[in-house]
């Protein structure tokens, strides 16, 4: 995929592209990720662009969309005042607004990841502690693809991969709710073109 097909297919009216990845970047990899995430915002109109506001490749992207127009970024969270910046004004939602017994699908779906599986019923009932956060951070990350009924699902997908360990943590998760659900990401091996041309 190009970056103009990229933008001719999914730039438009409440169009929302994920834009995250691991935690541990490549120190030759970091402005690269800052510059996809500003020759986004800059080349697309209408997108609101996604992220779990974690630290690594989501702060990257988010610092490149955030440079050109911080009101088409969006962060969910697993909780209030999880890595507030104040040097950004985006729009976040957090899991705590968020009323997960009328959100059967994304709890289901949730579950998907065997590792906090048992943790999201917990979670869910209101047991609220470190162990349990951990499932948290999967709700979110399903949240991030499916939306909610309050929160748009998302078109698209742009991730960063460690490509020597792929599909694992919550990266992984998130790549297979986009792939289960139909929606199609990218990784480096493909946007790396559109910032190094």
């Amino acid at each position: 995929m190009e970056l103009e097909e990229f933008i001719n297919k999914y730039d438009f009216e409440g169009s929302i592209v994920l834009l995250e990845g691991k935690r541990i970047v490549i120190d030759s990899d970091k402005a690269k990720l800052i510059k996809l995430g500003s020759l986004l915002a800059e080349k697309s109109k209408y997108i609101t662009f996604r992220s779990g506001n974690a630290d690594g490749a989501d702060s990257y992207f988010a610092q490149g969309v955030t440079s050109v127009d911080s009101s088409r970024f969006e962060v969910i969270t697993p909780y209030s005042g999880h890595r507030k910046n104040k040097e950004y004004d985006y729009i976040t939602y957090s899991l705590d607004e968020i009323n997960l017994a009328k959100e059967p699908e994304v709890i289901y779906q949730s579950k998907r990841n065997n590792k906090t599986e048992k943790l999201i019923d917990k979670f869910v009932e209101g047991e609220k502690n470190r162990i349990t956060l951990k499932a948290a951070y999967i709700i979110r990350d399903t949240i991030k693809v499916l939306g909610t009924s309050d929160i748009k699902p998302a078109n698209f997908a742009i991730f960063y991969e460690d490509l020597d360990n792929p599909n694992k943590g919550g990266t992984g998760h998130t790549m297979d709710i986009c792939r289960i659900n139909g929606v199609e990401f990218i990784n480096q091996l493909i946007w790396l073109n559109w910032v190094e041309k």
